[in-house]
Parts: structure tokens; sequence; C-alpha cells
């Protein structure tokens, strides 16, 4: 009796021990392969330190969903958790916007206002067909600030399925980066370079709007280079990343140091070069057609010395975007569109934070690059389609060779380097050469730093509607809605990034689904097979049991 009370009381003892030691010690376990539930360092960087509460509203909720977003439901739900898991303070509501009828215009008017457009879906379950409407985004709220964060990572050409398995592979990041905007606080310069005819504000101003919510945005001039070049290069060297968006004036040896010395000093640049003009609107004229001629900007040697040439070529792919061209006269013209090989689409299966698991992006009249040997580590970054070939200028452009049917054999070039990224201490471009500035701080050797070259200008430019600037990326034509903002966007977060955030976008998550035509196809087999085959065992276990129980007791009988 003793030993059975003592046992009892250790017993009791050992309980309250475990409960007390699982309050105070917090602990989850993620067993899935690929690790999709465990939240990246730098995750938990950025939510450490919130003492005030981040509201998530997420808009990914309703009874009819696709099957494939029903997952995509899941897998936010799951992530959101860890994170408050994490961080207490950050709640979360899931929230069907259409729900109730009597509101449901209402709410779709004012979700469009905010920016969250809905997505428009196939749902095909049990061998039928249907349309529903969803809203694939959240809302995230602190302390009076709110930003939007989309959950669907739109890819051209993709099924259902891939573009969930996408956005379930983007989800991380596009909370992490948008909780990052909401509690950290600007601190990076960013120059918009000016003074070389580059484009106009209004046709980089998407671009511009998107990047002034994580960083300060400020055009910069190079003209006082001339006459006061010390302080320009000073001036200059406050900022943290300059960007030069199609410069189509040639830049002085006075401007080429000042840049140069602000690589030296550790800046960050990001070039967007044409080395051809031409602009597909030059060609909407009488003759429908314009010649493309090298572009000489005097950045040959610049961009030598770093490791990499721009050559005065143009791309043609048959891997393009459309051209929209008017057919027909008077009343019987109607806009048609025709293959454009002078639009190479850009992709890379590269797993490099800047591209992985990117949209195709848009390019127009591109010029190749050619990467050389130095020091400098070098990442090829987007590339044209294996069907591609090299034109050389000068040349005439015509729109009618929109109209003229390509031969595949023709584009023999294979896949063409447009975008390159460099990376290390780079050598000065003034190296053991006369300065053509001497009162300047001269440095021949730079700290580690960072800078990517783009063979095309146009792909920051963003076309004027009526109301305004549109989307960058966005094909009026088409609807289409390319890549180029958000590539631009990773890039300038890479060369900026110091918290490693941008390196989330490296993070591969496996989605498995159902095959759905299989189940339509074998569904009656299943079900009969899960209906009919329990009640045949059933029924075969009673009779050999009723066999069994006569053959037992019919030899006690006997």
């Amino acid at each position: 009796m003793n030993k059975s009370i003592q046992h009892i009381v250790i017993l009791v003892i050992g309980l309250l021990l475990i409960n007390i030691l699982a309050q105070k010690v917090y602990k989850r376990f993620d067993l899935t392969s690929d690790q999709r539930y465990t939240l990246n360092d730098a995750s938990l960087q950025v939510v450490k330190g919130v003492a005030s509460p981040i509201v998530i509203d997420v808009f990914l909720e309703g009874a009819d969903f696709p099957s494939e977003f029903r997952r995509l439901q899941t897998e936010t739900r799951q992530l959101l958790e860890e994170f408050s898991a994490y961080n207490n303070n950050i709640t979360f509501n899931f929230i069907n916007p259409i729900e109730d009828e009597a509101t449901r215009n209402q709410n779709i008017q004012q979700l469009n206002q905010r920016g969250l457009t809905p997505m428009q879906m196939s749902v095909q379950e049990n061998g039928k067909q249907s349309q529903t409407v969803i809203f694939p985004w959240a809302l995230a709220s602190y302390n009076d600030q709110t930003v939007k964060i989309s959950l669907v990572k739109n890819k051209i050409g993709a099924t259902q399925q891939e573009l969930v398995t996408n956005s379930v592979q983007h989800l991380e990041y596009a909370f992490a980066a948008g909780f990052s905007k909401l509690v950290n606080p600007k601190r990076r310069k960013i120059a918009i370079l000016k003074g070389n005819s580059e484009l106009p504000d209004e046709n980089v101003a998407d671009f511009l709007k998107t990047l002034g919510q994580y960083y300060f945005i400020a055009p910069f001039t190079l003209d006082s280079v001339a006459t006061n070049p010390q302080k320009t290069s000073k001036s200059l060297n406050t900022y943290d990343l300059i960007i030069a968006a199609k410069p189509t004036e040639a830049f002085t040896e006075e401007e080429k140091y000042v840049l140069d010395q602000y690589t030296m000093h550790g800046g960050k640049s990001l070039w967007l070069v044409d080395a051809i003009a031409m602009d597909q609107d030059s060609l909407f004229n009488e003759a429908g057609k314009n010649i493309a001629v090298p572009r000489d900007l005097n950045l040959t040697d610049f961009f030598f010395k770093y490791g990499v040439r721009i050559n005065a070529l143009l791309v043609s792919s048959m891997y393009s975007a459309p051209i929209t061209l008017a057919s027909g006269s008077g009343s019987e013209s109607r806009f048609q569109q025709f293959p454009w090989t002078y639009s190479p689409l850009a992709k890379s299966d590269s797993k490099h934070p800047i591209v992985n698991n990117l949209n195709f992006l848009k390019f127009d009249f591109a010029s190749p690059l050619d990467t050389l040997k130095n020091d400098i580590k070098k990442t090829i970054l987007l590339q044209s389609g294996p069907l591609s070939r090299l034109e050389g200028t000068p040349r005439e452009i015509s729109l009618e060779a929109a109209l003229k049917e390509q031969d595949p054999k023709a584009f023999t070039k294979g896949e063409q380097t447009l975008a390159v990224l460099l990376e290390g201490e780079f050598t000065s471009v003034y190296n053991n050469r006369v300065k053509p500035i001497k009162a300047l701080e001269d440095k021949t050797k730079s700290p580690a730093t960072k800078m990517i070259v783009i063979g095309d200008g146009d792909i920051i430019k963003n076309r004027i509607g009526r109301n305004g600037p549109e989307e960058l990326g966005f094909d009026r034509s088409t609807g289409q809605v390319f890549g180029n903002k958000e590539f631009l966007l990773n890039a300038v977060n890479y060369l900026l990034d110091d918290d490693g955030l941008i390196n989330i976008r490296t993070k591969e998550v496996k989605v498995a689904f159902l095959d759905q035509l299989k189940i339509t196809e074998e569904k009656a087999k299943w079900q009969i097979i899960n209906i009919v085959l329990p009640l045949l065992l059933l029924g075969l276990f009673g009779f050999l049991f009723n066999v069994y129980r006569k053959k037992k007791y019919a030899k006690k009988t006997v």
C-alpha cells in the first residue's frame, strides 16, 4: 500500500515538473524534408523586436476555392502560425470579402481602390468546370501603417498547380519583406543619375514609386562635375546606390572618373544601358521604319576594366513578346498582334535570389553582354531564349518584319546574356592612367562592392496611359504583366541588402498535388472499393466465424 502511494506521489510530482518545464521551454519541430515551416534567420530578425501588434488580414478565404488554392490557403495559415509562435504580437485573420452578397460589390470596389485586384479562377471538380473570384492578398497593419502583400506569384504560361507552387515558395519572402517595410525605417539613399539624357521622370515613375517605399530617392546631376568636381564627388559618395536609367548622351572623362571613384569608395550601381539607338516608338511613322545605329556613351573602357562588355549588336529571338499593329483601313481597321523578334523575353534557371522563381522579362532592342576575365565574380542573371540571333548595326528596322514568317533555322546563336552581376574588389578604370581631375582623393582599389549591368535601358521604362504612368511590365495589348519591376526591385534589394532578407527567395518548397483528371476518371472505382470492400470483408469474416463456431460446437455435441 505504501509503495503504491509512493508511486502515485512520484507520478504526480513528475507530471507537475513536466508541465512547469513545458511552460518555460517552448520548441516547435519541423519534420518536413524541405524545412518549409522553418523560418529564415533574416525573417526572425525582422520580427524579433516587434513590441506593438502587427495585425494581418488575409483575404484568401472562401468555400468554393480551387483545390490548389485551398493548398495555398493552408500554407499561408501555417506560415503565419510560425511567425505568431515566434512573436505573439503578430496576429492574423482570414476574411472572405465577398461572402455577404449585400456588401460584395462594395467590398470589391474598395479592395480594387487599394490595389488589391481579384483573380478569376476556373474550378474543376467532379468533372464540372465553374468560375470563382478570389482575392490572393493580405493587408498587414502596424502603428497606423498598412502594407499590401501579394500571395500569388504570377508566371506566364504557368498552370494553376505551378502558380500555387511558385506562390508557396514566395510566401515567406513576401511576408518578411512586408513586415520589414512596416517596422524598419528607411536608411539607404539612392541617386538617380541625371544630365546625360536619361529616361524622363514619367517613364520611370512606377518603379521609383515602388522603390520609394523602401529607400530615400533623389535625382543627382553630373553637370556640376565640370565646375566643381570635388563637391560633386563628395556628394555622390554619400549615396549607397546609383541608378543610370538609359543614358543617351556620352559621358565625359571627368564624369566617368567621378563615377569610377564612387565605385572605389564602395558605392553600388545599377546600369541600364542601350548600346543601340533605336526605340519602338520611332518606327510608328509614315514609312514604318527607322535606322538602328550604335550609340557611343564613352563607357566601353569603363565597363571593360570592371569585366564586362556591351556589344553594339541587336538580340533577335523567336522567344519574344508580340507587337500590336493596326491592319485594314478606315472603319475596317483593327488591331492585331504579330511576332516581334526585337522584343526578346528573358528568363533564368539560376537559383540566385535576384532571379529565382521570376516571371519572364520583356526587353526592347537589347544588346548582348560579354564577360571578361579578371578577379571580379560574375553571375549571369538573364538570358534570351535558345533560338536567338545577333544583328549588326547600322541596319534598317521595319515594321514589315513583323509580317514575315521567321525561319527558326536562322536563329542559331543560342542564349544571349542580357544582365550580369559583378561582385568583388574593383580596380580603378584610371589605375596607371592620367587622371582627368587631379584634385580628387584618388583610390585605385575598392572595398568589396557590387554592380549590375543590363544591356537594355527600356527594361525600366513604363508606358504612359490616359491616366498617367502605367505599371512597369504591364503590356496593355496582351494584358500580361512581365517580371521587369520585380527583377529590378530584387536587384536593388540585393545590392543594398545587409540583413540577408533577399536570400529568402532561394528557398525551395516542393508542393504535391492530387491529379484532378485521375480523380474524376477513377472516382467511381475508389468509391466502390471504399464502400463495398469493407462490407465484403465484414461479410466474409462473419461467414468464416460462423463456420468456425459450427465446427467447434458440433465436435462438443458428438
